[in-house]
């Protein structure tokens, strides 16, 4: 075993054999499922430690209902989840191994992707997040720490769908914002009611991001960044890319529209007009 819970050998049916990673509220080991000898992804929430009382009751609750969600979601731009369950005190899901790499590595100047692979992604990302929302699921947190691809980027997998729920919880128990709030809608930031139309805001930072190494929006002050999201327009991507196609500037711009009912309609529609463009 690896740094993290060097105890930690099982959960539920699963060995875990390896940590391969850490978020806001825990960890994500390789495991194997010795019954079919499958490799699996075992993604933990440590509710016990962010909650207690009535509140861990219900936390409980929700990861339940929001691990049984994500379960329905097959799609084959969507990281399956298997099963969810709580072991040792730590709830954990169980969900697809993908081979690969998060797309936050292609974020700094130097590792970015071609523009055309960009679009490429953005398609793909797009065609999960249409079908999550058809479902009645958004995700909440689209980023690009939650896309994973392979070396080729024959792989485009949304991870985490249902996790940010349990999240936004902690956060509005402490009052801390986990994670980066960089790639939140303007509505999310304020608190008000989210759609699939916030999940396209984040698709916008996404490529934004991925295109030219930098955020829309950036501040060391979490009051400043919180103004800017809910207030000030994005920079066109070609202010810091001037080689890049008007018409995947205007998709980029289109997504980053401060009011919902402004960006495009639907995720699908997204994914058609980035496959329209010509890099």
């Amino acid at each position: 075993m690896e740094a993290g819970r060097p105890d930690l050998t099982q959960l539920g049916r699963y060995r875990v054999d390896a940590l391969i990673g850490r978020g806001a509220m825990g960890v994500v080991y390789r495991g194997l499922d010795p019954s079919t000898g499958r490799i699996v992804a075992l993604k933990t929430l440590a509710l016990a430690r962010e909650f207690n009382g009535e509140a861990l009751t219900e936390a409980r609750a929700r990861f339940a209902r929001e691990s049984d969600t994500a379960a329905r979601l097959q799609h084959p731009g969507i990281v399956s989840v298997i099963e969810s369950g709580e072991d040792q005190g730590l709830a954990f899901i169980a969900m697809e191994f993908v081979v690969g790499h998060s797309l936050a590595e292609h974020t700094t100047a130097g590792h970015l992707l071609a523009p055309a692979q960009v679009v490429a992604v953005g398609a793909r990302v797009a065609d999960a997040l249409d079908h999550a929302h058809r479902q009645g699921v958004v995700h909440r947190d689209i980023k690009p720490a939650n896309v994973l691809v392979d070396p080729a980027l024959a792989i485009v997998k949304v991870a985490d769908f249902g996790i940010a729920r349990i999240t936004d919880a902690a956060r509005t128990r402490t009052g801390l914002m986990l994670g980066t709030p960089s790639f939140m809608s303007p509505e999310q930031m304020a608190g008000g009611r989210i759609d699939g139309r916030s999940d396209i805001y984040s698709l916008g930072v996404m490529l934004y991001q991925l295109l030219t190494g930098a955020l829309p929006h950036a501040s060391e002050s979490m009051a400043r960044l919180m103004y800017a999201i809910v207030n000030e327009p994005a920079p066109d991507v070609r202010s810091l890319r001037s080689e890049l196609p008007e018409a995947l500037a205007r998709i980029v711009a289109h997504a980053l529209e401060k009011r919902a009912e402004r960006r495009p309609a639907d995720a699908g529609q997204m994914a058609a007009g980035l496959r329209a463009v010509n890099c």
